[in-house]
C-alpha cells in the first residue's frame, strides 16, 4: 500500500470518527422519534464503515487515525452551547448537516490531495461521501 492509500484511509477513518461523535451528542438532545431513528441509521452506517477501514489499515500494518483533538474539542464545545440555546428536531438536524457538509467537502479535498490512492480506497472515500450526502438529504425533513 502507498503513502497516499494509507493517508487516504487514515483521514477518512478520523473523519468518520468524529461523525461518529457527533451524532452520539446530539443523539442525547433528540426526543423526536423519527430524527433519533435517522442518527441511528447513520450511526450503524458509519461503524460499518470505519470497520472497512480499519481492515484495509490493518491489512497494512497500519494504525487508525483519531480526529485532531482540537477539532474534536471544539466541536463539542460549539455543539453544546449551540443546543443549549434550541434543542428541537431543526436545531439537531441544521447541525448534523453542516457536518455532513464538511465531511463532503473534506473527503472530497483528500481524494483530491492523496492522487495516487489506489482504486480500492478511493472508492471508499467516494462511498463516505455519497454516505454523507445521503444522512443530509434524509435531514432535510427536520428543517
Amino acid at each position: 500500500m502507498n503513502t497516499d492509500t494509507i493517508a487516504l484511509l487514515k483521514e477518512c477513518d478520523a473523519g468518520c470518527k468524529m461523525g461518529v461523535e457527533s451524532m452520539k451528542q446530539v443523539r442525547s438532545y433528540a426526543e423526536e422519534g423519527r430524527l433519533l431513528a435517522v442518527i441511528d441509521k447513520y450511526l450503524e452506517r458509519h461503524d460499518d464503515f470505519g470497520d472497512k477501514c480499519h481492515r484495509l489499515l490493518n491489512r497494512a500494518q497500519e494504525t487508525t487515525q483519531d480526529p485532531p483533538k482540537m477539532a474534536s474539542a471544539f466541536a463539542k464545545i460549539s455543539t453544546d452551547m449551540k443546543l443549549m440555546m434550541e434543542k428541537d428536531s431543526h436545531k439537531i438536524a441544521e447541525i448534523l448537516i453542516d457536518g455532513c457538509n464538511m465531511g463532503v467537502k473534506s473527503t472530497t479535498e483528500n481524494i483530491h490531495k492523496y492522487s495516487k490512492a489506489d482504486a480500492e480506497s478511493v472508492a471508499l472515500a467516494r462511498e463516505l461521501v455519497e454516505m454523507e450526502q445521503k444522512m443530509s438529504q434524509d435531514l432535510l425533513q427536520f428543517l
